[in-house]
């Protein structure tokens, strides 16, 4: 069952609450994942829904932590945000549908072309030695070396 509102307002802090449930925009450059690069995954901070590996994560000197492509593309929705007077791609996860950021098409061409640009306050990340205690132990195959 899905946590409630009020649920939700006691376990995240109150960035990632506006964030993930109110499509709010942390300060650029101020997200702890921004200048970050250790192995491991991110999760969507509501409900644990693997979206990123470090391994697709690259700086795109925008501010907000920045990937090439989602572990899953399946894991994530797409909607038209036309706010703030742009249009943009939104993107949320599919399980918890948390507002996670935007998905723009000036990224790396090598890798796609995608850029995911992600608010901090919307993931939680899961360094790889840890990746078996917190039950992901499926994703360090994203981590083999030769791949």
């Amino acid at each position: 069952m899905a946590e409630s509102q009020d649920e939700l307002k006691q376990r995240l802090s109150q960035e990632a609450y506006e964030v993930t449930q109110h499509a709010a925009t942390e300060r650029p450059f101020s997200g702890q994942y921004d200048d970050f690069y250790q192995a491991g995954i991110y999760v969507d901070i509501v409900s644990g829904q693997p979206l990123f590996s470090s391994t697709n994560k690259y700086d795109a000197g925008c501010g907000w932590p920045s990937f090439t492509h989602p572990i899953d593309a399946k894991a994530l929705d797409s909607n038209l945000d036309t706010s703030h007077g742009m249009i943009r791609n939104e993107v949320r996860s599919q399980e918890a549908a948390s507002h996670l950021g935007h998905v723009f098409e000036d990224g790396p061409q090598e890798a796609g072309g995608l850029r995911y640009c992600i608010n901090s306050a919307a993931l939680k990340f899961i360094p790889v030695e840890e990746l078996d205690a917190a039950g992901y132990s499926q994703y360090k195959t994203l981590f083999d070396k030769g791949e």
